[in-house]
């Protein structure tokens, strides 16, 4: 039945990666199943027949497709089916299209859709990285037109020593997530997040994963030979040149005034009415071809940007290639938040939140990988006004979740540990205006939001963005890229970290790749940069993380049980944690080792439940000695309450060191009575003395044991009168030596 099935075999990091081709997915444009150890993922690509119209872009779609049997779980939702990709998901198939997008032809407007579907999950082959290798082979042997092949591949770093796809054990010491694609030439995309590892360290990473690539390349290049199908023909989407010609020359010189400012409102009224006088001009020639006059106009500022750029040295806002646009700062901006800091650079405005919660409130995960929970969270909004656009508002996209991932991967690395700090955190960017770079904007923000509320950051970290421009073998870099210079120009180089080092890196590509001269200087140009903005914006909006968390922000107090006492304090069907919780109105997590995480805005609630929580798994120790409470007397003794819920008993002969005839004659219910604790008998009853917390005299009468007087008018020396005096009961008789 499969009769042409074949195999390729590969080994990558030590570890078998095979190929499989002809068995699945035969109607697709281009597919292969892909074993790496024994993670399994399908790798399909298909494209439509004709182009789509109306649109000026590639319709691609890259869908990264978790199946929870991958790793042997049935879905948490209410359906127990998979539904929206979490987030992980969707970090990975920007992840995947990022490299691959570039290759594509720039006129092709047919939909493309990749689907890696992970069939099986295991976690020291990564099934990123194996969906990344299976789109370059699903391309490379369809018929779809593409320019590759690319792969990809995992670096980490354990003990300052480099590692090429790090098992599960190898990324939990690892200092540095780097993943890197490319194609035989060049670099085509980098995904970092790193514990701020040093410029140099980095591009040896980077390096060293490229030289990988190439060998992966090569193997691609092999299986494309004697799979791949001939390049479909596909309708041109590019203007007709002589009317991209006849818009150019009338429309240039009103392009270039309207694009020499460095205020985004004043260049759209000046683009409007551009546009507006080559509908005028052309419509009656080219009816109903707007979007076709919009398509030449935004080449037509590409090329007056580009030129600027590379010929006269020049920025569409003046500045040198060196430097940054204004910036600003601000903190404590939202009276009753915890945390809120707001960060300016020219016209890009983000606002980001701090909000501190007892650590149950972190996020719970649902994926294949071995991340249950995430106790830093970050969120990126980035509504339609921002850009002077009439949009309602959605829920997030692709970009928001993409954005909200790099920042929050860039602070990571500096937050201080659950002990350090026993709070969950969530960060939320609002995007107020953007003109470029607004992820890195969010970093910053989100630094001074975090430390006005108080989190004892080890380092403050800041972001920023380098543009590129090439032609041919010329190109240059350029600092702190705008909108303008973000559209039209070849390279979105994202680097965030502190002083020290590298925290998170993203790169985007609108070219074939990068040389290692150009990731060099994007690097050194970066670390300028962000080491500008700490010291001369965000130390001087706030100089290190406030001393005290907000009055409104919730205390935590922390507390460790022996994990055998955890059913005791939840109680049967947790009536005792939820009565605590109702009696003092504190938030209580338990975790697994017993320790206790107590929340409550009010410190006094916090202590309450903290010393009901104390007292339910007080255990006495043998010799100490408690203060109690008389609870209730038997002819035996008497009942003390020496701590909350722990009763013992004195008995008779404990209460005093001489002879006790009665316990009444001692104590009474209701007395206070320090007790010495003196252990747990074998029927599991606690022993208490009075006796041992009293100075013990130096002589004990023992006439007082004597038993009382049969009645008022026996003598004292006893008995009634005419009887025989009876002598004490515990002394001898004289002895007669004769």
């Amino acid at each position: 039945m499969f009769e042409n099935f074949k195999t390729f075999e590969y080994t990558l990091a030590g570890r078998p990666l095979v190929i499989e081709h002809g068995k699945m997915a035969g109607l697709a444009n281009g597919s292969c199943l892909v074993r790496y150890g024994d993670t399994v993922v399908l790798a399909t690509a298909t494209a439509s027949q004709k182009p789509r119209e109306g649109i000026d872009y590639l319709p691609l779609s890259v869908d990264f497709e978790e199946r929870l049997y991958a790793v042997g779980k049935i879905p948490g939702s209410f359906n127990r089916r998979e539904g929206r990709p979490p987030d992980k998901a969707i970090l990975t198939s920007r992840v995947i299209d990022r490299p691959i997008r570039p290759l594509f032809p720039k006129d092709l407007r047919n939909d493309v859709v990749l689907n890696l579907m992970v069939m099986s999950a295991d976690n020291d082959c990564s099934p990123e990285i194996a969906g990344m290798v299976g789109a370059s082979i699903a391309l490379s042997i369809s018929d779809i037109p593409w320019n590759g092949p690319i792969a990809g591949v995992f670096v980490g770093r354990v003990d300052g020593q480099f590692i090429i796809n790090p098992n599960s054990a190898e990324r939990e010491k690892s200092d540095l997530e780097l993943t890197v694609a490319g194609s035989m030439e060049k670099v085509v995309m980098i995904e970092a997040g790193a514990n701020e590892v040093d410029d140099d360290a980095m591009f040896e990473g980077i390096m060293l994963a490229h030289e990988e690539i190439k060998k992966l390349c090569a193997f691609i290049n092999e299986i494309a030979a004697e799979l791949g199908k001939p390049k479909f023909d596909y309708i041109s989407n590019d203007p007709d040149p002589v009317l991209y010609d006849a818009v150019k020359e009338y429309v240039i010189d009103d392009i270039r005034f309207a694009l020499d400012t460095d205020d985004k409102n004043i260049r759209d009224e000046r683009m409007a009415v551009v546009t507006d006088k080559v509908y005028a001009r052309f419509d009656e020639e080219y009816p109903d071809s707007h979007s076709l006059f919009d398509e030449i106009l935004y080449s037509v500022q590409k090329y007056v940007v580009r030129r600027w750029l590379l010929d006269d040295g020049k920025r569409v806002d003046g500045r040198r290639l060196d430097q940054i646009r204004e910036l600003a700062a601000e903190v404590a901006i939202l009276p009753r938040t915890h945390g809120s800091g707001m960060f300016s650079r020219g016209q890009t405005q983000v606002l980001t939140v701090a909000t501190l919660a007892p650590v149950g409130e972190q996020q719970q995960l649902d994926g294949i990988d071995e991340e249950e929970s995430k106790r830093y969270m970050h969120h990126y909004n980035f509504p339609g006004y921002s850009t002077g656009e009439a949009k309602t508002a959605r829920s997030p996209g692709r970009r928001e979740i993409g954005h909200g991932a790099l920042a929050e991967r860039s602070l990571i690395p500096v937050l201080p540990t659950i002990e350090e700090f026993p709070y969950a955190i969530r960060c939320v960017s609002e995007v107020l205006s953007s003109n470029g770079s607004t992820s890195q904007g969010s970093v910053c923000g989100s630094t001074l939001a975090l430390m006005d509320a108080g989190v004892p950051i080890t380092a403050p970290v800041a972001g920023i963005s380098c543009g590129l421009i090439t032609e041919g073998d010329r190109w240059m870099t350029m600092i702190d890229i705008q909108g303008l210079e973000d559209f039209y120009g070849d390279m979105d180089f994202k680097v965030a970290g502190t002083h020290k080092g590298i925290t998170s890196i993203q790169m985007d590509l609108k070219i074939d790749g990068l040389t290692p001269e150009i990731i060099k200087e994007a690097l050194t140009t970066t670390h300028t940069a962000r080491d500008y903005i700490i010291d001369e914006v965000i130390l001087k909006a706030i100089p290190g993380p406030r001393d005290e968390i907000s009055k409104y922000a919730p205390k935590i107090i922390i507390m460790k049980i022996d994990v055998e006492k955890i059913s005791e304090v939840i109680g049967t069907k947790g009536k005792v944690i939820q009565k605590i919780v109702a009696d003092t109105g504190a938030k209580i997590d338990i975790e697994d080792d017993g320790t206790i995480f107590i929340a409550a805005v009010n410190p006094e609630s916090g202590l309450m439940a903290q010393k009901l929580i104390q007292n339910i798994v007080f255990e006495p120790v043998e010799s100490e000695i408690y203060q109690g409470k008389v609870t209730r007397i038997l002819p035996i003794g008497a009942f003390v309450e020496f701590a909350p819920g722990k009763e013992g008993m004195v008995h008779i002969s404990k209460l005093a060191y001489n002879r006790v005839e009665k316990v009444e004659d001692v104590v009474n219910v209701g007395d206070e009575l320090a007790v010495k604790f003196l252990g747990v008998d074998e029927k599991g009853r606690m022993n208490l003395s009075h006796k041992d917390t009293l100075p013990k005299p130096d002589f004990i009468p023992r006439n007082d044991f004597i038993p009382k007087p049969a009645n008022d008018n026996a003598e004292s020396s006893g008995g009634a009168a005419g009887d025989k005096p009876k002598r004490p009961f515990n002394r001898r008789p004289p002895r007669n030596d004769k």
